[in-house]
């Protein structure tokens, strides 16, 4: 016979447990059905994992930086940011470099390198002097502002070293490298007599011992106009050796035309010459015959030394390029990078920044101070825990703050684990009245 107990109040253990009228109808519609098995399962424990993420849940997350492309820009962006900044500044450098040099000597290219040692003055690197590995910028100019040699030493006129414009042709009107010599003087063809006449010369001094030209050939040896092939013009004294220089007018030789007499400054009868020598014009040795105005390319204004060696390496033909030429480009490469470190660090001043940068950078220095300050999470705690051993012994431990704990809830209701049902029992008669239990 069944007792009183078992019929009007159940155990947790039957499995009849009624939940409490306070839990929701949703939980008791989803209850799962009673199984076989009298044991309940257990209850799932408070992990420290949930508490971190209800903690960090409620403490306000500061803004991360952003590095990607495809996140959002900054305030204030700045062209020298970016990786191509020092390329591009570099190329446009070059452009500007050539626009300038083609504007200053309407000339295209406007730089040609020497590959001679024709205007050395010696086998050494003198400063101021067209010299082997050189680049040379070639002005177009008209015929009557070039200067001759004979000309400049009357006017005091000089360039490179010596009087005279140095100049760049193309021998006998062809070829696609220009030589680059002195002018000497200018002939000037007379067809009529078939002779020359050399009237840049007349305010040189005439004769042999103390002159600075003669003419042999003609009546009185100082003759300038008439002059053919029974005649010649020698001069004196011309160039850094102070050589005499003869230059036979025989139209065969010279061309029937007008035109310069050059010569480089180095070029000597016998090369190489020590004590006794003599000048060799490009029109005594077979190279040329008198330069026309319209073979010239250029006039040499201007040079930027050394450079045009590392062309001149890159090609095997750097055999004439002076030693000090070597030492000279290596100082300049040295000094070309401290300058662009210099510059490069000078536009990185303070002083140029914008106000707007300026207030996004310090907004982010706060943020990471922010982010230090922040209790350490679990894998922050197991990298601090490797760190070394402090060197300085006095130095005081600095306690971690405290872990904030997790919000009270009730166990009952909670999200996490599995709620705790309730039983509803009956209370015993206080007083009087006969209960089922008396029955017993």
């Amino acid at each position: 016979m069944p007792s009183a107990r078992d019929a009007d109040d159940p155990s947790p253990e039957d499995g009849d447990d009624e939940l409490d009228e306070d839990t929701p109808r949703s939980r008791r519609a989803s209850r799962r059905p009673r199984s076989h098995s009298t044991r309940r399962p257990p209850l799932r424990k408070w992990s420290d994992a949930d508490e971190e993420d209800d903690d960090e849940d409620e403490l306000e997350t500061p803004p991360r930086r952003r590095w990607f492309h495809g996140d959002s820009k900054p305030v204030y962006w700045r062209a020298r940011d970016s990786l191509y900044f020092e390329p591009l500044i570099a190329v446009a450098i070059i452009v500007l470099l050539l626009v300038g040099l083609y504007a200053y000597t309407q000339n295209w290219p406007p730089v040609y390198v020497v590959e001679s040692d024709s205007m050395q003055h010696g086998s050494s690197d003198v400063l101021g002097v067209i010299n082997t590995g050189d680049l040379v910028l070639a002005q177009r100019i008209s015929l009557n502002q070039i200067t001759p040699y004979v000309v400049g030493v009357q006017t005091g006129y000089s360039t490179y070293g010596e009087p005279g414009d140095v100049i760049l042709y193309n021998a006998n009107g062809q070829g696609s490298t220009p030589i680059i010599h002195r002018a000497i003087l200018f002939l000037q063809w007379d067809p009529v007599s078939s002779s020359y006449n050399a009237t840049d010369i007349s305010g040189l001094k005439c004769g042999n011992a103390s002159g600075d030209y003669r003419t042999p050939g003609t009546s009185t040896g100082c003759g300038l106009t008439g002059l053919t092939s029974a005649t010649s013009i020698e001069l004196y004294g011309v160039g850094w050796r102070s050589v005499p220089v003869s230059i036979p007018t025989d139209p065969g030789a010279l061309g029937d035309h007008s035109g310069f007499v050059t010569m480089g400054d180095n070029n000597f009868v016998p090369t190489g010459c020590t004590s006794s020598c003599s000048g060799d014009p490009d029109q005594v040795d077979g190279l040329s015959q008198l330069v026309e105005p319209g073979w010239i390319v250029g006039v040499a204004r201007g040079m930027i030394p050394w450079v045009g060696a590392v062309k001149l390496l890159l090609e095997g033909d750097a055999q004439s390029v002076p030693a000090q030429s070597w030492q000279f480009l290596g100082l300049t490469v040295v000094g070309l990078i401290l300058l662009a470190f210099g510059i490069h660090y000078a536009l990185r001043a303070e002083g140029i920044e914008d106000e707007r940068r300026r207030e996004r950078e310090d907004a982010e220095a706060e943020t990471e101070e922010e982010e230090e300050d922040r209790p350490p999470s679990r894998g922050r705690r197991f990298l601090r825990a490797l760190r070394p051993w402090k060197s300085d012994p006095d130095e005081e431990d600095i306690d971690e703050p405290p872990r904030r704990k997790h919000p009270s809830k009730n166990r009952s209701t909670g999200r996490h684990g599995r709620p705790t049902p309730k039983v509803r029992r009956e209370t015993k008669a206080k007083s009087g009245g006969s209960s089922d239990d008396d029955d017993l």
